[in-house]
């Protein structure tokens, strides 16, 4: 009984970073913006908003979200090229990028794959599918950093112990 309660608590506590999570929702329409950041708010999470992919990149930069939701056909910067940006960098390579568009043809989505997208959803946006998407990948996000912080702890403890026995 005692593991049916411990794996319970897991899925609360994922349910929880979700919550506590940051999305940046990019663009360049301020009705498509609206209507992303209204899905997004059944989620409980922070929902950041930009008009296009520079400026996009400058929040990215001032606070780091968990994941963002990506315009492809944007003026100054199209979303192909923030995402390139975003996944040649170290410090931003592990942000979900979910790029939302009306464009479907096969080129598209291979230029999206190419420039490192980690998911897709057509225009028009189903709320169903959208809020699907982004829990799941909010929830492999949040899974990696607990990974990454238990890698670290454990390359700490396997340090220490060398130290001592030497």
């Amino acid at each position: 009984m005692a593991d049916n309660k411990k794996a319970g608590s897991g899925g609360a506590d994922v349910e929880q970073k979700i919550a506590q999570s940051k999305v940046l929702v990019v663009d360049d329409n301020a009705q498509n913006l609206e209507l992303l950041v209204a899905y997004l708010d059944t989620l409980g999470c922070k929902v950041l908003t930009s008009p296009d992919g520079l400026d996009a990149l400058e929040k990215v930069k001032s606070g780091k979200p968990d994941l963002i939701l990506l315009d492809i056909m944007m003026p100054r910067m199209s979303g192909f090229e923030v995402c390139r940006k975003l996944k040649s960098d170290p410090s931003t390579r592990d942000i979900p990028v979910i790029m939302v568009t009306a464009l479907n043809e096969l080129g598209d989505i291979e230029r999206g794959v190419e420039s490192g997208t980690d998911d897709f959803v057509t225009k028009p946006v189903n709320r169903l599918e959208l809020l699907t998407r982004v829990r799941n990948l909010l929830r492999v996000r949040h899974l990696k950093d607990e990974l990454d912080r238990t890698l670290a702890y454990l390359n700490n403890v396997d340090s220490d112990t060398g130290r001592q026995t030497k």
